[in-house]
């Protein structure tokens, strides 16, 4: 007996495309929802904005967004990764893992609806993992009969917590944010942006918001900002 398997390619393209106050993978959520109150928008190109489209999409309270890591196309894959939960450390099988370095590239992520602007081709959303830039290849609502298991387990993630940092920044820096963004920028550094294996605690990092470039160094379990220019 002979099988026979035939070799599908499928062609997709952007639906739309994400923007962000964040505009480098560095500082981004690693999981959405994490930073509740971080704003972002969807904006739909020309030939998947119409209308009629949207027509119905108020009447949700999620999303979920199947886009593409485009900072790691040429980033080599592996069969194994190193979740920063487990300290970078230890590795497990990436299919049991949200790592980004994924075969195809492509992530899923929920989001809260904020707003739906019909006649703009866009969607305001809340709790976003995507960095300014990143393209979107498909929306579905969310819908909670379905796709909620308060139950499931949890592998890993059930025994291991994101430790957050506390954040120190003068009231000089803080003045230059409104009262939102000051918010969302502290449970961001909260989250430690630097990549797991970066643990030296004399460097300066940068971390990118807004039009601002975010200074600062981490010495224990504080997060000291340095600067911001």
């Amino acid at each position: 007996m002979v099988n026979i398997f035939y070799l599908c390619t499928m062609i997709i393209e952007p639906v739309a495309f994400f923007r962000s106050p964040l505009t480098s993978k560095f500082g981004v959520p690693r999981q959405s929802g994490i930073v509740s109150e971080l704003r972002g928008r969807i904006e739909f190109t020309e030939r998947y904005g119409r209308p009629e489209a949207l027509r119905g999409m108020d009447a949700f309270d999620y999303l979920w967004l199947i886009w593409g890591f485009s900072d790691n196309v040429e980033a080599e894959k592996h069969p194994t990764v190193r979740p920063p939960l487990l300290g970078g450390n230890e590795r497990i099988g990436v299919w049991a893992s949200r790592s980004p370095f994924r075969p195809n590239n492509l992530g899923l992520s929920s989001v809260r609806i904020s707003r739906v602007l019909v006649e703009e081709a866009a969607i305001e959303v809340l709790g976003a993992d995507l960095m300014d830039g990143t393209p979107i290849y498909d929306v579905k609502p969310y819908l909670a009969y379905a796709d909620s298991h308060p139950e499931a387990r949890g592998g890993f993630t059930d025994n291991h917590e994101w430790q957050r940092l506390q954040v120190e920044m003068s009231p000089e820096y803080e003045a230059m944010f409104a009262a939102d963004d000051l918010r969302v920028l502290r449970e961001l550094l909260s989250l430690d942006p630097r990549p797991h294996y970066h643990r030296d605690e004399e460097r300066e990092y940068g971390m990118p918001f807004m039009e601002y470039d975010v200074r600062f160094r981490v010495e224990g379990n504080v997060l000291y900002v340095l600067g911001i220019r």
